[in-house]
């Protein structure tokens, strides 16, 4: 079964060197989107980027191989994402958020189709 419609996606900016308590901010921004129960949360580990720093962090030179990006993405509706975004104020690290209304299409072998 195919379903569409519109949500908003939440991409959350952070350094894979920023922490809270110990752990990596993008592993409590994870938890945190699973305990308010959104659709769903992936991190992608960027190979080259910089930012208010303006020092590049790159893969290819192992001098610079620490501290890389990171993207948190998240995607439900607007009212659920909007509702977690006060999560993100006490967070180290998650100093750029974006919001981007998507549209959304999800195969469902089930038939239940999306949330």
């Amino acid at each position: 079964m195919k379903t569409t419609g519109t949500a908003l996606r939440l991409t959350v900016y952070v350094s894979e060197n920023d922490m809270w308590h110990h752990k990596p901010v993008f592993t409590e921004i994870v938890h945190r989107a699973h305990a308010a129960g959104l659709a769903g949360a992936s991190v992608f580990r960027g190979c080259e980027g910089y930012g208010a720093s303006s020092l590049i962090h790159t893969t290819r030179l192992l001098s610079l191989s620490e501290d890389l990006p990171v993207a948190v993405v998240v995607v439900d509706s607007e009212e659920r994402v909007r509702a977690f975004l006060p999560q993100l104020d006490e967070l180290p690290g998650a100093g750029m958020v974006t919001l981007d209304r998507v549209e959304v299409i999800r195969y469902d072998a089930d038939g239940e189709g999306a949330r």
